[in-house]
């Protein structure tokens, strides 16, 4: 059976934990080469872990949000490899839940920088060296539920993440007849570096059944879940699909919040 990503070059950030670290064990089961990228020296953790599993990683400490590590990371898929397929600008963070009127600007600066400007120049740097090289690509974006409607995150974190979806948009758009699609990935709930501290207090509490348990399926979603969807944007399975913010929530995001009701009762 033939690897989804099999001689598929790809960039991930954020890889040094959570989603960002199962994409990359999963891409490169899926044949890919990786260049990952992390604040954290966990990259180097992650990257091992591919290369102790047969794959291919090379690893770099980089911030997102800043232009020149984004570019080192392009021209080192591009000097290792000799091309890039997939770039998934994974890396995020929280911000916390400081309200609108507590927040400060530093603070808003530094999670739209990260948040926004970081996939912006994923697109910019990894989009022009996949349309230079004429043979298409993909770009993923990690978005959020939490960019769709209130009540998913603080509002710093939550327009950045509404700025994501709309970027993929605009940019599936500019890119036009270059073959290069964009796209993202709107994740609910999920167990990863950035909400560690909320599930270690849930256990810490023995509650933790009760995370995700607002969405349909009642549970919270592990990283290798969203893996497996940026995998299917990053590969020839999702060919036609441009543009688009695909939504991994266990269904939250498919109501409006409501009090739960039994059967045959009236709702309110």
């Amino acid at each position: 059976m033939d690897k989804a990503l099999q001689g598929k070059v790809a960039i991930i950030t954020g890889a040094g934990s959570g989603i960002g670290r199962a994409a990359a064990l999963l891409f490169a089961r899926e044949g890919a080469a990786l260049v990952l990228g992390d604040r954290a020296a966990s990259v180097h953790e992650t990257a091992g872990q591919v290369q102790q599993a047969g794959g291919r990683a090379v690893a770099l400490q980089v911030d997102a949000g800043l232009e020149a590590d984004v570019e080192r990371l392009v021209a080192m898929a591009k000097s290792e490899h000799g091309r890039l397929d997939v770039a998934f600008a994974n890396a995020g963070v929280s911000g916390g839940m400081a309200g609108i009127f507590d927040a400060t600007v530093e603070l808003w600066t530094e999670v739209l920088r990260i948040n926004l400007i970081g996939p912006w120049l994923m697109i910019k740097h990894a989009g022009k060296a996949m349309a230079d090289a004429g043979q298409g690509g993909s770009i993923i974006c990690t978005a959020s539920v939490a960019g769709i409607r209130s009540g998913a995150g603080g509002p710093a974190y939550s327009a950045s993440k509404a700025g994501v979806i709309n970027l993929v948009q605009v940019s599936a758009q500019q890119l036009c007849a270059t073959q290069v699609r964009v796209n993202a990935i709107c994740p609910g709930l999920t167990e990863t570096g950035m909400t560690k501290p909320t599930f270690d207090y849930a256990r810490d509490k023995g509650v933790s059944n009760k995370l995700g348990r607002l969405n349909p399926l009642r549970r919270a979603a592990q990283p290798e879940e969203l893996a497996q969807a940026a995998l299917f944007l990053a590969s020839a399975q999702s060919s036609y699909v441009n543009g688009q913010a695909l939504v991994v929530d266990g269904g939250l995001s498919s109501s409006h919040p409501v009090t739960r009701q039994l059967t045959g009762q009236t709702a309110v």
